[in-house]
């Protein structure tokens, strides 16, 4: 009867330094990440009926939520690159930067969600965006509607808007951010013009 020769492990295929070199070059550059620069202080003053306001998150559809920076082509297609973020979280961003566009223009107590005041606020104020991106065309475009509730009595105010900021598109990401902070300071003095008067 013949005799099998021992099998012996091989032990491990790849050294390891072989597999941490793999992984260096298949992780590629870092990504770019681009901050929406300060939305433009304005001069104008807007009256309002409340003396503090409450900005809750702004809610945004999926793809305009996410660290990717999305573009419109002609065809209507979205497309990113993981290679190019947001520096903030798009939501936390676009509330803090609409909050702080609000107290700017009415010079009223207003702070975005968590409320951080031990009074009640005397009215909220909600924003649900409906398309938010830059087109190839070179307009960076905000749609959707928003809410104003007082906490008591007063009137209950609503409105749509659709905000079109033109930008330079071979300007890049760093255009499309500031277009993105245009188009939230315009939204910024409808609602206080219309919604918290």
């Amino acid at each position: 009867m013949t005799k099998r020769p021992a099998i012996r492990p091989l032990g491990p295929l790849i050294p390891l330094a072989a597999v941490a070199l793999i992984a260096a070059g298949c992780s590629g550059p870092a990504p770019l990440r681009y901050a929406v620069p300060p939305v433009p202080t304005s001069p104008e003053r807007v009256r309002t009926a409340y003396a503090s306001v409450l900005v809750q998150e702004v809610s945004l559809p999926r793809y305009a939520a996410s660290e990717e920076i999305y573009r419109r082509d002609a065809s209507g297609a979205l497309s990113s690159s993981p290679a190019m973020l947001w520096a903030d979280d798009p939501a936390r961003a676009v509330t803090f930067d609409l909050a702080r566009a609000l107290a700017d223009l009415t010079r009223v107590q207003i702070a975005a969600e968590p409320w951080p005041f031990a009074d009640r606020a005397q009215a909220t104020v909600q924003v649900r965006v409906a398309d938010m991106l830059a087109d190839d065309s070179g307009a960076f475009v905000m749609t959707g509607q928003y809410f104003v509730a007082p906490d008591e009595g007063g009137r209950n105010r609503s409105g749509q808007f659709t905000l079109s900021v033109p930008f330079p598109p071979e300007g890049g990401p760093q255009a499309i951010a500031t277009a993105r902070s245009q188009a939230v300071g315009q939204l910024a003095q409808l609602i206080a013009r219309q919604g918290l008067r």
